[in-house]
């Protein structure tokens, strides 16, 4: 789960992974800004992510899903943690940090955000 949900981050317009907290946890961000953070505990098998989320829906999810908790050393309001064990399909992971990252793209100035897009169009 933890290599499925990395790649569909990094497939995300200009995102780049960083370790900015040492080798655990990794951060993607966008024009310079985390849109999630991915960690792996114990042996590996619990994977949980990180991610931002409009706190309205964040409150919505958290009471729909055990597995979706307050954002762990991040603002609650702003920040779900998902523990990715199989209780959120992969088709609604990638849902909630497509809302992330647009969320943090939409944060960026006009000229960041245009240097993202124009850095991975090419034009």
């Amino acid at each position: 789960m933890y290599d499925q949900l990395t790649t569909y981050c990094l497939s995300k317009k200009g995102a780049v992974q960083d370790y900015p907290f040492g080798p655990d946890p990794l951060v993607m961000k966008v024009g310079g800004k985390m849109f999630a953070l991915l960690t792996k505990a114990g042996d590996d098998r619990e994977v949980r992510i990180s991610l931002k989320c409009d706190p309205v829906i964040a409150a919505n999810l958290r009471e729909q899903h055990e597995c979706v908790l307050p954002g762990y050393h991040l603002n609650k309001k702003h920040w779900n943690t998902v523990i990715a064990d199989g209780r959120l399909p992969m088709g609604d992971l990638e849902t909630m940090i497509d809302h992330s990252y647009d969320l943090v793209l939409g944060t960026l100035t006009k000229a960041a955000r245009e240097a993202v897009l124009l850095r991975i169009d090419g034009k």
